[in-house]
């Protein structure tokens, strides 16, 4: 009697499981991530999923089948998810198309280059089902650095006006904005070198003019002979706030996500940069991302690079799997080996964001590859020391150092073989105090004003290099 139940009950089991599998995968969590750039949907599951798409041109829409699952409330919660001010996504609809077929339409604002890739599990993630949505048509960011300097002009010129003269009319004053769009609309046929496929390369979106300088002169060369005078045009700076999106960073033992920690101080540092000058030329921060949302490590580059950056400032907060590490540390690039083993293991690490974040590998085409080869120079090896020790030295007035002297080791953000780059652990997120300080806004505009005290320096020591005419 024991022996028939038992197998009664192994059948039970037995039909149970492979009614399971025909099931297919739980759906475990939803995520909608708004950008700029590109907007995200994420499906979490405790299996791969199987699914088919169809994107329509007119209205512009695209439409999901996930098959072997039922409509259940972790899918209905994509509806609410959706943000008024998404750039891209207007809104969700999910249904139950047909028996064991879950289908999702989501509305878009404006015509969009769907992507649709899966992503293994790792770290704290199982499986993840990932629909990008890129612009069909993408902003130049050059031009939008210049047009936030336009609509300033007005204003900047009543506060700078000459004198009134005898005459009754101000003296003349320079105007570098100016002469940049007028460089930029005449620009001579100079020999030109290609400095780097556009971003549309890496998403997809509509080609754009190339980025290109005077072949004559390197913008990485021998600083011996500076620049003298002015340059008359505007200074740029790259700030990467690291992580984002799916990709948290490190987190404090408060609970602290690196994430936002650096984004908090990407906007103080841009606030202060986008007030200075340097040589009577203005300055602008260009933040790789502005929000919550991930970014490759190797399109971090290319945007630095399609805004002709002078410098790239990579920031992030450090951990370790003890709490008792702390100070702040600056890296450059190594074409070698790492100058220690723990500058080896935070390349190591920082480079995994990828996998984390979730890139699309299908999308990672020959040019991609090719960029993400190491094409640093040691020109800017060498610049990216000379800025790192300028940082690290305001960063040492104001906090304590974890090591008195620039690191390098491999960092894939830092390859642009054209720009000054330094990646920057402001403090260990995973020491409590230091967690603390990094949550502490008065600490964040000090830690900022140091930061920029440091590119100060950097650039008195080493001015910017007029940019080709051919901008």
């Amino acid at each position: 009697m024991k022996r028939r139940t038992l197998l009664q009950s192994g059948s039970l089991v037995l039909l149970l499981g492979a009614a399971q599998i025909a099931r297919g995968a739980t759906i475990l969590a939803v995520r909608v991530w708004p950008a700029p750039d590109y907007s995200r949907v994420t499906i979490e599951s405790d299996g791969a999923l199987n699914t088919s798409q169809l994107f329509v041109a007119n209205p512009p829409r695209l439409a999901l089948d996930i098959e072997g699952i039922d409509l259940n409330p972790a899918l209905r919660e994509l509806v609410a998810k959706v943000r008024a001010d998404d750039p891209t996504i207007m809104g969700i609809r999910v249904g139950q198309f047909a028996p064991g077929v879950v289908r999702l339409v989501l509305d878009l604002k404006q015509q969009a280059k769907p992507q649709v890739f899966s992503l293994l599990p790792v770290s704290v993630y199982q499986h993840r089902l990932v629909l990008d949505l890129y612009p069909a048509v993408v902003a130049d960011p050059l031009e939008l650095l210049i047009a936030e300097r336009t609509k300033e002009a007005p204003a900047m010129a009543a506060a700078t006006a000459a004198p009134i003269g005898p005459s009754g009319l101000a003296s003349a004053l320079p105007d570098p904005l100016g002469e940049l769009i007028a460089q930029r609309s005449t620009a001579p046929a100079n020999p030109t070198v290609f400095l780097g496929p556009p971003l549309s390369a890496f998403t997809n979106s509509t080609p754009s003019a190339p980025v290109v300088a005077n072949a004559g002169q390197s913008r990485l060369s021998n600083r011996a002979a500076p620049t003298t005078g002015r340059t008359d045009r505007l200074i740029i700076v790259a700030l990467d706030p690291g992580h984002g999106g799916e990709d948290p960073g490190a987190i404090g033992p408060g609970g602290t996500r690196e994430k936002d920690v650096v984004l908090r101080l990407a906007h103080r540092l841009r606030d202060r940069i986008n007030t200075m000058t340097v040589g009577g030329n203005a300055m602008r921060a260009y933040l790789t991302r502005d929000a919550d949302f991930f970014v490759p490590l190797h399109v971090r580059v290319q945007k630095a690079r399609r805004v002709q950056a002078d410098l790239f400032v990579s920031l992030h907060a450090d951990a370790f799997y003890t709490p008792r590490p702390q100070g702040a540390s600056v890296f450059a690039l190594s074409q070698g080996g790492a100058s220690s083993s723990a500058a080896r293991w935070m390349a190591d690490k920082e480079n995994k964001a990828d996998l984390i974040g979730g890139l699309n590998v299908a999308s990672r085409d020959e040019a991609v590859q090719r960029a993400m080869l190491d094409m640093s120079t040691t020109a800017q090896i060498n610049d990216s020391l000379k800025l790192g020790s300028a940082m690290l030295g305001e960063i040492g007035r104001i906090s304590k150092l974890h090591k008195p002297r620039v690191e390098q080791a491999g960092f894939a953000v830092l390859k642009a073989p054209d720009i000054p780059s330094v990646l920057v652990e402001a403090a260990f997120i995973s020491n409590p105090e230091e967690e603390a300080r990094l949550n502490d806004d008065q600490y964040l505009q000090t830690l900022a004003d140091a930061l920029v005290r440091g590119i100060e320096g950097y650039f008195s020591r080493n001015p910017p290099l007029a940019r080709s005419r051919s901008l």
